[in-house]
């Protein structure tokens, strides 16, 4: 089979199940699209848990292994955040993907109830993000310190962070202060003449 035919069939494929999940679920589906060899069905945050069960439930469809559930952050929306989840058929051999989106303040629904297993990638997403989630057995965070301060994957977390630990020899622990840069931020131009710069290159005075 060439490589042309089986994204042919697999167009097909991932575009007849577009359709049968539109219909098993009329008005939930907000809008899908194929991309990368995935079908993405973008959903209302409400909906989610039905979504996932249908997904899992449904005997034409299986999709019965979470793979993965994560944050992306967009600050410049009102809804900052797509909470994404993915999803395996083994029986099919196709993969899902699944967007909510919220503010950030809004709790969205814990899908645990459906795969037990989101427990630890929707404590994560916490942690990362400070998405939360109604309905979790146990929503505290999982990577990072206690009394951390902020969520690290934000785009406005600063990459330094705000804090930083060292081991105190006079008070024989560690402890956390407020972190000191040892120079001042400067800008610096990383453009290669082939970029282009807005002054002239050394040499370079005639062109």
């Amino acid at each position: 089979m060439s490589g042309d035919t089986r994204i042919s069939e697999l167009a097909g494929t991932l575009g007849e199940l577009k359709e049968f999940v539109d219909g098993k679920l009329p008005g939930l589906i907000k809008s899908a699209s194929i991309a990368f060899d995935e079908l993405t069905l973008c959903v209302a945050a409400e909906s989610i848990v039905d979504v996932v069960r249908l997904l899992r439930d449904e005997s034409r469809l299986r999709f019965i292994s979470l793979t993965d559930i994560c944050g992306v952050d967009y600050p410049g929306r009102v809804d900052r955040f797509d909470v994404v989840y993915h999803l395996l058929s083994p029986t099919r051999n196709l993969r899902i993907r699944i967007k909510i989106t919220t503010d950030g303040k809004t709790p969205v629904p814990s899908i645990t109830e459906v795969f037990p297993g989101a427990l630890w990638y929707e404590r994560e997403t916490y942690d990362m993000f400070g998405i939360l989630f109604t309905g979790h057995p146990d929503l505290r965070r999982l990577l990072t310190d206690y009394g951390f301060d902020g969520y690290p994957l934000r785009k406005d977390f600063p990459t330094s962070g705000y804090v930083e630990l060292r081991y105190s020899e006079e008070r024989r622990r560690v402890v956390y202060e407020p972190i000191k840069l040892a120079q001042e931020f400067r800008s610096f131009d990383y453009l290669s003449p082939w970029e282009g710069t807005d002054y002239p290159l050394p040499g370079d005075e005639k062109a």
